[in-house]
């Protein structure tokens, strides 16, 4: 009942709508990137990786303050605004590397366009409750989540499709259209509960940098009360090593598998298809069968599980070239890493107080986002001296060790304490 009424809302389904093909664009974007950098240097993890470091730079450069100015600003004016930018910018990628070829005038325009989505995230996020009901809210934000699900799954299928056939080129041109389509739908969003004057866009302007001196002393708070609850600082130290993990095989992983199948976004596409799928189902049964107050063990588990299946999928594809089969591994991959996400943040729902809780998920987003960083741009240089098949392995390995080390301290000092989150 409550997705139809949400449905019959012409302003949330314009914003439905262009939340799939936005986000389904995103997806193609990212392929066509990584058919750009294959264009210029096929099969160079570090060329990669340097144009995807620009991707999450505006994490620390815009992202801290863009929650701040989102408040201030017309929603559906950021929305159309940031949609309309980033439409002209993508553009602008295959002619002024057709112009120049040249990463570098890439690398400024991919930087640009991230730090625009900085915006329309929290811009995204926050107009929902202007345009449905209270009592549609659930229903709305449940949407809103599969829609990003649905999204990933067909652009990623799609959108390595595309690329493989048209080049980053033609992934570039859908994608921007992608924008303009997404632009339309939000113009047609009419009621809102909250408008801001043109004059108020200006004059928040002038509040850029008293808004980084309050946000940087926030963070700076969050990491102090972080090391001051060894409970908090257990987590943080997880997710630290989970994302420095992601972050070491992210690159590579790319690299390995356009080198095992010999394409350069076709055979990415199903297996990050494959990988979404199993995301969204470990999800789905972490939240409806994990048990209460065994999150930390379940963040271990995981660990051990991905481990040993990521050792099985880089196995597999090294050694059979089945992409069926790799599919079905990327699969149980996601699905056995799935709840770690969702356990770690409950974790720093029951032992952070309330009023902590956002300097703490802040100070949680840029240090694991600086860790995925750091280790992305070491594991490409790494790849250019050792073949990705054993960076991956290796990585895996030391995923599987952590995990059984961290669930054998745990259970041991639940045992000397009582104590369990």
């Amino acid at each position: 009942m409550g997705l139809r009424k949400n449905f019959q809302n012409k302003d949330f389904l314009a914003f439905w709508l262009a939340q799939l093909i936005s986000q389904f664009g995103d997806r193609i974007n990212q392929m066509a990137l990584v058919g750009l950098v294959a264009g210029y240097k096929m099969g160079s993890a570090v060329e990669l990786a340097k144009l995807m470091a620009f991707t999450i730079i505006p994490v620390f450069v815009v992202g801290p303050i863009a929650g701040v100015f989102v408040d201030r600003w017309d929603r559906k004016v950021t929305l159309f605004v940031c949609d309309i930018a980033r439409g002209l910018l993508i553009l602008l990628i295959p002619l002024i590397f057709i112009r120049w070829h040249s990463m570098w005038p890439t690398y400024v325009i991919v930087f640009l366009a991230f730090c625009l989505s900085r915006f329309y995230v929290p811009a995204k996020m926050s107009i929902i409750p202007e345009i449905v009901d209270e009592s549609q809210l659930h229903a709305a934000n449940s949407l809103a989540t599969v829609t990003g699900m649905i999204a990933f799954v067909l652009g990623a299928l799609l959108g390595g499709l595309i690329v493989e056939y048209a080049g980053a080129k033609g992934g570039f041109l859908c994608d921007s259209v992608t924008f303009f389509i997404s632009a339309a739908l939000i113009s047609l969003i009419s009621h809102r509960r909250y408008k801001m004057e043109p004059k108020k866009i200006v004059e928040t302007g002038r509040e850029m940098a008293s808004a980084y001196k309050v946000v940087v002393h926030e963070i700076v708070d969050g990491i102090r009360y972080i090391f001051a609850h060894r409970d908090i600082l257990y987590v943080i130290n997880l997710m630290m090593i989970l994302f420095m993990a992601v972050g070491a095989i992210y690159i590579v992983i790319i690299v390995f598998i356009q080198g095992a199948f010999g394409s350069v976004t076709k055979h990415l596409g199903f297996l990050a298809v494959g990988l979404g799928i199993g995301l969204f189902l470990g999800s789905i049964a972490y939240g409806r069968y994990g048990k209460k107050g065994r999150h930390v063990e379940t963040i271990f588990v995981c660990l051990i599980l991905g481990g040993a299946m990521m050792s099985l999928f880089a196995f597999t594809v090294f050694h059979s070239r089945n992409i069926w089969v790799a599919q079905a591994l990327a699969g149980l991959l996601g699905f056995v890493v799935g709840p770690i996400v969702i356990a770690a943040n409950t974790v720093v729902h029951l032992v952070c107080s309330r009023e902590m809780q956002g300097k703490i998920f802040s100070a949680l987003e840029f240090v694991i986002h600086l860790g995925f960083l750091v280790t992305m741009l070491v594991s490409s240089k790494v790849s250019e001296f050792v073949g990705t098949f054993w960076i991956l392995i290796t990585v895996s390995v030391i995923f599987g060790l952590v995990g059984v080390w961290g669930l054998f301290s745990y259970r041991q000092k639940k045992f000397m304490t009582g104590e369990s989150i």
